[in-house]
């Protein structure tokens, strides 16, 4: 903290981060549903953080930035135990509520959208000529719809090389229209993103920027 703010550049924060989702993904690991299944749902995991550890002192987010990919890799981890069908809390609300379907999946698609909408916000802000601007939420918008869509590339290639093996990593509980959900879920995911965060966003990379200058200026 600095002067009552959080310093956005503060290396505590995304080192938290990795200590509670190290946990997270130990108790995940502990008698998943069933192994491929998990191995699955966490993959991205495994692919998404080493990269952003790897690239740490070259390249760092703002906290904001770091907490949503901290609580999406925390969904992704609870579905990989539970599977997405089967999360117990989303069990009990489908039988309190009457629902068709237990809506978990929902949930990591919207998050599939939100946390990708800031992260390439801030890439697009930092790394590109893009200035803020309807072509800043087109382009991000664009990205998340495109990684989206890929994911269920990657769902529908494990379908068709496993079979049924794959039934509880889709998640679709019989619904024809699952993929479809999936997507427009991440889009609403991304729009709400960007319609709620990027104030939010926007101050964090101001005080990066500041704190940055301010250190290149020190004799």
């Amino acid at each position: 903290m600095e002067n009552g703010r959080v310093n956005v550049q503060d290396v505590r924060w995304p080192g938290i981060f990795l200590v509670l989702l190290a946990a997270t993904l130990v108790w995940s690991g502990i008698h998943p549903h069933d192994y491929f299944t998990w191995i699955l749902e966490v993959l991205p995991i495994f692919i998404g953080i080493p990269l952003i550890i790897a690239f740490f002192r070259r390249f760092r987010f703002t906290s904001l930035v770091y907490l949503l990919i901290f609580l999406h890799a925390i969904i992704l981890a609870i579905g990989g135990h539970y599977t997405y069908a089967e999360v117990p809390l989303f069990t009990t609300l489908k039988n309190i509520l009457h629902l068709s379907r237990n809506h978990y999946d929902r949930l990591g698609h919207f998050m599939q959208g939100f946390e990708p909408a800031m992260l390439t916000r801030e890439m697009l802000l930092r790394k590109s000529p893009l200035r803020r601007g309807p072509w800043l939420l087109v382009l991000t918008i664009s990205v998340c719809l495109a990684l989206s869509a890929g994911y269920e590339l990657f769902e529908w290639s494990v379908a068709v090389t496993t079979g049924s093996a794959a039934d509880a990593f889709l998640g679709s509980q019989g619904d024809v229209w699952d993929t479809q959900w999936d997507m427009f879920m991440a889009l609403i995911g991304a729009v709400t993103a960007l319609l709620t965060m990027s104030r939010v966003h926007d101050h964090q990379l101001e005080q990066m920027t500041t704190a940055s200058n301010a250190h290149s200026q020190r004799p």
